[in-house]
């Protein structure tokens, strides 16, 4: 059995660190207007240079999001060039958010085209071939969204590439590139399954961070 949630409610928590946490989350996700009306509201010390930059971050996160990967490249090159060009992984991810959007506009020939140009250099290493293969196999079906390889449409797949633009434009910035809202997770669930792993078949069950947030 898991641990009683009620064991928890006599550990004292203070509301400054609670207060950073939020607005960790709030910042990385640039929700200006929520920064400042919760510093506002809480009398959080305001963090230095925290707006540096987030306009900009926010303008290149939607345009990612929404497969305007052109736009999202042009402003993180303003923003700073070498972001993209020491990150090879995350600059093939974007020219492929723009080559999807083509076969979703059925502009064949155009994506073809682009592919030949900006992605074919990619496929001299092994491990962007596999990746390249699903994309180029878009081509070959008249409803891209009923192919295999449909999760490369997806909403969530151009909100992973967006995610992994904002956090290294962060990292650049010298910013947490992950908030500490993650952290703490990433922290307790792999604390967690240690202790269960310890604890053997005796133990409590398999920890969930999906059941624990339910308690």
């Amino acid at each position: 059995m898991d641990l009683d949630p009620r064991q928890y409610e006599n550990i004292a928590i203070n509301d400054d660190d609670v207060h950073s946490i939020v607005l960790s989350y709030l910042i990385h996700n640039c929700y200006k207007e929520s920064v400042e009306s919760f510093i506002a509201c809480t009398g959080t010390k305001q963090p230095e240079n925290y707006m540096e930059n987030m306009e900009k971050r926010k303008k290149i996160f939607h345009f990612a999001l929404e497969g305007n990967a052109l736009k999202a490249i042009e402003l993180t090159d303003q923003l700073a060039q070498e972001i993209l060009q020491k990150n090879k992984d995350l600059q093939f991810d974007l020219l492929s958010l723009h080559f999807v959007e083509l076969i979703c506009s059925r502009k064949c020939s155009e994506a073809l085209e682009f592919a030949q140009t900006k992605l074919s250099p990619f496929g001299k290493e092994q491990k962007y071939m596999e990746k390249l293969e699903d994309f180029m196999a878009l081509l070959a079906y008249k409803d891209p969204e009923k192919s295999p390889m449909f999760h490369l449409l997806s909403l969530e797949y151009r909100q992973q590439v967006a995610d992994n633009l904002n956090r290294a434009i962060l990292e650049h910035l010298n910013l947490p590139s992950y908030t500490a809202m993650e952290r703490l997770i990433q922290q307790a669930t792999v604390v967690r399954q240690c202790l269960n792993q310890e604890a053997g078949k005796d133990g409590p069950t398999p920890f969930s961070l999906k059941d624990f947030l339910k308690s």
